[in-house]
């Protein structure tokens, strides 16, 4: 990742996001600033970038994956100055003005200034894995940056960049370039075909090892980082970056000591071959650097928080190790419904809905958490799952081949792990690639959140509480925990266009408010994290049944309530406790 600033100023603000080379352009009254961490092209791909004669000025915060098809395209037409990949953005610009976004196959957050028209224009990737913010300042002036810490002391107003948009200053405002078939949440009739899901996802990973410094991939031995790792080295030895640094992987894992994860991790790394990394945090060391982590993720949400603390602490081991870039496994739990509380979704329509809907807001969730607790250190962290055709592909299936169904042995995410069920040549061992899901936060271990919730309760008072609609009537805390983050916040961005920039509503298990509407008992609970819609084996089992829709007119019949003192939530199979979640 990299950091941009234009203002159409301080890139200090970034200088995390790319500590390798500072660039700075002006012209008259514009500013365009980039803090660049250098993966492709280390040598020779410093910004601002340029055209032959100066009169086109990019920054960008990206990686284009199809960058050397284009510059085939453009080698008669183009003198390319770099072996940078975002210095394709200015010959398709000169070549179809505007309406070349879609052209680009990657993650991007740029801003392109054409010094002959006196126009400029910004836009950012589709799903918004890198983040983009845009503001005006006292002087009506645009400000665009990949941090909203570089916008809240200069503008009067700011916002989040939405993603798939482009902002044409000719224009004067915002226009979606990203049009996917699956926006308008039509129930999709395409059969599950696995073949072409692998085939896919393969693509996917392959085209990430694009790199010209050493990588390696975060490993917390659940089924999505698993895959990614396990693509990654069948095929590494076909790509340039094998020719350059050799066919060892290295893999990643950050957990408490005997939590979940570090178990699981340590026995895919064995199975894969890797050269494993594994790092112990303790619970106070995660409550020491809450603080900063707020400060580089900009938001207030608890399940962001609370994942992406052991994650930034574990990158800043990984930067110091040497390693730049890491592939990792985020995306694909809401593109295929992998959470555990879409065991309880009603029918195939209202489950695709609620995947649409967790797609569209990845950018306000993991991938904001993936992209700034790890751009804190200087590291990069690249998305297979998010892919543009991976996407496409995941998200024309019939979503029937989505739905839990426990008669025919469909958990969750059955689709991907059938996908990779190969047993002549397998990718994973059985019982990893049918490893249930679990979240983040708390697989790198339950002491983890325990000790969070114990450690606010101490931080803030039940008068405090009392108040907390007074003191923060947007988005009300409706828990210590997320009044004490709310409080750290408030005092790093107390400016009211950042606090607009957090989505806040009620979640199970990182599902949507809408969600929420599925199972009655969930409207009463406060706490976000998987445990609470669990169906472990280890798990004790509850007294209490209901029976719960698959879809299909039936009920399962056999939908416990939680007998953990949690306001009596619903649980599939009829256990309770117990769950955590991979990236």
């Amino acid at each position: 990742m990299c950091g941009i600033l234009a203002v159409l100023g301080a890139a200090d603000w970034l200088k995390h996001r790319g500590p390798d080379w500072s660039g700075l352009y002006q012209c008259e009254g514009n500013f365009l600033a980039q803090q660049r961490l250098a993966i492709v092209s280390p040598l020779s791909g410093d910004q601002p970038l340029y055209n032959e004669d100066r009169t086109i000025v990019v920054v960008a915060n990206g990686e284009i994956y199809n960058h050397k098809n284009i510059r085939k395209q453009f080698a008669s037409k183009h003198t390319f100055s770099t072996g940078s990949d975002c210095e394709v953005i200015i010959p398709l610009y000169e070549e179809y003005g505007e309406d070349f976004v879609d052209k680009l196959d990657g993650v991007f957050a740029f801003v392109l200034y054409d010094t002959r028209s006196k126009t400029y224009m910004a836009a950012r990737d589709a799903i918004g894995v890198n983040p983009l913010y845009i503001g005006k300042g006292t002087d009506c002036a645009v400000w665009i940056s990949s941090e909203m810490k570089a916008l809240n002391e200069d503008c009067v107003k700011f916002e989040i960049f939405p993603p798939g948009h482009l902002y044409s200053s000719t224009a004067g405002g915002l226009r979606r370039w990203y049009k996917p078939h699956w926006f308008a949440e039509n129930v999709p009739a395409t059969p599950y075909q696995p073949l072409l899901l692998r085939e896919a996802f393969e693509k996917a990973v392959i085209k990430r090892l694009m790199t010209d410094v050493p990588f390696g991939v975060l490993l917390s031995g659940g089924l999505d980082s698993s895959l990614v790792a396990s693509v990654t080295k069948r095929h590494l030895i076909e790509t340039e970056a094998a020719e350059k640094f050799g066919t060892e992987l290295h893999s990643f894992v950050v957990g408490l000591e005997g939590s979940p994860d570090l178990k699981a991790a340590r026995e895919v790394a064995d199975y894969l071959g890797t050269i494993h990394h594994e790092f112990h945090f303790t619970v106070q060391d995660g409550i020491d650097a809450i603080e900063e982590v707020i400060y580089h993720d900009e938001t207030y949400d608890v399940t962001t928080i609370r994942a992406s603390t052991p994650m930034f602490l574990m990158a800043r081991k990984i930067k110091a190790l040497g390693v730049k870039m890491v592939l990792s496994g985020e995306g694909s739990d809401e593109l295929l419904g992998g959470y555990l509380y879409f065991h309880f979704a009603p029918n195939k329509e209202e489950l695709h809905k609620e995947t649409c809907r967790k797609v569209k807001a990845l950018h306000q969730y993991d991938c904001l958490r993936a992209n700034k607790a790890t751009s804190a250190w200087g590291l990069e962290v690249r998305v297979p799952f998010l892919d543009k055709e991976f996407i496409n592909v995941a998200m024309s299936m019939d979503p029937e081949w989505k739905m839990y169904n426990a008669d025919l042995g469909r958990i969750e995410k059955w689709v991907m792990r059938k996908a990779f069920d190969d047993e002549e040549q397998p990718y994973l061992p059985k019982h990893i690639l049918y490893r249930q899901k679990e979240q983040f936060s708390d697989g790198v271990g339950y002491n983890w959140i325990d000790g969070l919730k114990s450690f606010t309760e101490q931080q803030v008072s039940d008068e405090m509480m009392k108040n907390a609609a007074k003191v923060y009537p947007h988005n009300t805390p409706v828990n210590k925990e997320a009044y004490y983050y709310r409080m750290i916040f408030e005092r790093l961005f107390p400016q009211e266009s950042a606090r607009e920039t957090v989505p806040w509503g009620p979640s199970i298990a990182c599902s949507t408010p809408a969600a929420i509407e599925w199972v009655e008992q969930w409207k009463a609970s406060h706490d976000p994290s998987g445990r609470l819609v669990a169906s472990h084996n280890s798990a004790a089992s509850a007294n209490h049944t209901t029976s719960h829709a698959n879809g299909n007119g039936k009920a399962n019949g056999n939908c416990a309530l939680m007998a953990n003192g949690t306001n009596g939530l619903a649980v599939p199979n009829g256990v309770a406790n117990g769950i955590k979640i991979e990236e």
